[in-house]
């Protein structure tokens, strides 16, 4: 299984930016999928999450802010990210707990992370 995440960039405080992450490989499902940060010189922060159904979770640092969804048929998690503030720069990470056989274990699998960088 991999996960590719794409969609980070430089953008001015206010900005908004999408972030994609494509699951493949051996997949049955994918639940949750959501994404982590990590800012200089900070700890790792879950950010927002998804689950197969829908159901939502957002760190209190981005509501209203960010807006996680899925596209279950593409295997894919997005992160709309709607007015950015420098303390949003961090490397990004998506991140997916997959099953790949029906009744197996799940395993969590991990992006390679995609900068985001607000500045003027």
């Amino acid at each position: 299984v991999q996960l590719q995440a794409s969609g980070g960039g430089l953008v001015q405080p206010g900005g908004s930016l999408r972030l994609s992450c494509a699951a493949s490989g051996s997949i049955f499902s994918l639940n949750p999928m959501g994404w982590y940060r990590q800012g200089p010189g900070k700890q790792r922060e879950l950010v927002a999450t998804i689950t197969s159904g829908g159901s939502t979770n957002y760190a209190e640092s981005v509501l209203g802010r960010f807006t996680i969804s899925r596209d279950n048929a593409k295997n894919t998690v997005y992160l709309q990210m709607n007015s950015l503030k420098p303390e949003d720069t961090a490397v990004y990470l998506c991140y997916a707990v997959v099953r790949s056989t029906l009744g197996g274990t799940t395993r969590k699998y991990w992006g390679q992370g995609t900068q985001v960088t607000v500045s003027s």
